[in-house]
């Protein structure tokens, strides 16, 4: 029992708000009706106690199992098509050359779309918490990849400049 609201509503905030985290109830209350409200709210599982953490740990990662092969594999944007199983980026069909750091900068972009990503933030995904290089470092690979996906990397349409923040991937009205 939490203080002051209950697991149901915070589901329920949770579910209007849009947002798609597993979620799973831990609860002594273990009526189907419970169970079944539960569910209905949008929790993704219902485990009621007593429970054992192994049980608890096989759910979580059954759910992070299904997760991950239901997540979306090729993203299209404009004439672009990137396919995130085999590695490349196409253009009406004609692959575009990416180095490994170039196709996870994009994927992470196309991933986020009309966010504002902060320089550190991207760094920190795309390169690792535990790497060494500099932000300028992410604008540079922004440069190479605009070079490589806009038809005017000075114009762009699709990788936008938030000055003194960091980025934004933009893709065209009705993609994203």
């Amino acid at each position: 029992m939490l203080p002051k609201i209950n697991g149901y509503e915070i589901c329920r905030l949770i579910r209007s708000q849009g947002l798609d985290m597993p979620i799973i109830m831990l609860t002594a209350k273990g009526e189907e009706s419970d169970v079944v409200l539960g569910l209905n709210l949008g929790a993704d599982d219902y485990v009621t106690k007593p429970f054992s953490i192994k049980e608890l740990l096989a759910r979580a990662d059954a759910f992070l199992r299904r997760k991950k092969q239901q997540q979306e594999i090729t993203y299209r944007f404009a004439d672009f098509e990137l396919d995130t199983e085999a590695m490349m980026l196409t253009k009406n069909g004609r692959e575009i050359q990416l180095s490994p750091k170039e196709f996870k900068l994009l994927e992470f972009f196309i991933q986020r779309p009309h966010r504002a990503l902060t320089r550190e933030e991207i760094l920190n995904k795309v390169w690792g918490y535990d790497c060494c290089v500099e932000l300028r470092t992410v604008d540079r690979f922004v440069t190479t990849l605009r070079n490589k996906i806009e038809a005017d990397p000075h114009k762009s349409l699709f990788i936008h400049t938030i000055r003194e923040v960091g980025y934004r991937f933009e893709p065209p009205a009705g993609d994203g």
